[in-house]
């Protein structure tokens, strides 16, 4: 069961961080994948952090802004957002999967509630 938190509404430029959560053991066996779904939209995906921590993935549009982060000893994971913009709009999802990451939200098996972040201009 995952958990994200940690969303509000902000200026432009502003930064935020999101947490995710996990009551699983297991946590540091899990990938963790960030995705978003703005009004109207289709989800879509933000980020990864492998299993290991080793590997980190973006989407274009947020790369050079955005971090992701883990903790397994807390089985919690963090998407930093930094320099957001009125189009980073959206609820934000945490999602997991067994070992390898992936940017395909349909090969995740949990997901968190998700959370919602307002970039105000």
């Amino acid at each position: 069961q995952l958990e994200d938190s940690g969303g509000g509404l902000v200026q432009a430029g502003a930064s935020l961080r999101l947490s995710c959560a996990a009551s699983e053991r297991t946590f540091s066996s899990y990938s963790i994948g960030w995705f978003r779904q703005a009004p109207g939209k289709e989800r879509e995906f933000v980020g990864f952090i492998g299993w290991r921590a080793i590997n980190t993935n973006f989407a274009d549009s947020v790369k050079d802004r955005f971090t992701i982060s883990r903790d397994n000893d807390e089985n919690t994971a963090y998407l930093q957002m930094n320099r957001l913009k009125p189009e980073d709009t959206a609820i934000y999802y945490c999602a997991a999967k067994d070992y390898q990451p992936s940017r395909d939200a349909g090969e995740y098996d949990y997901w968190g509630q998700g959370t919602q972040v307002t970039v105000s201009s």
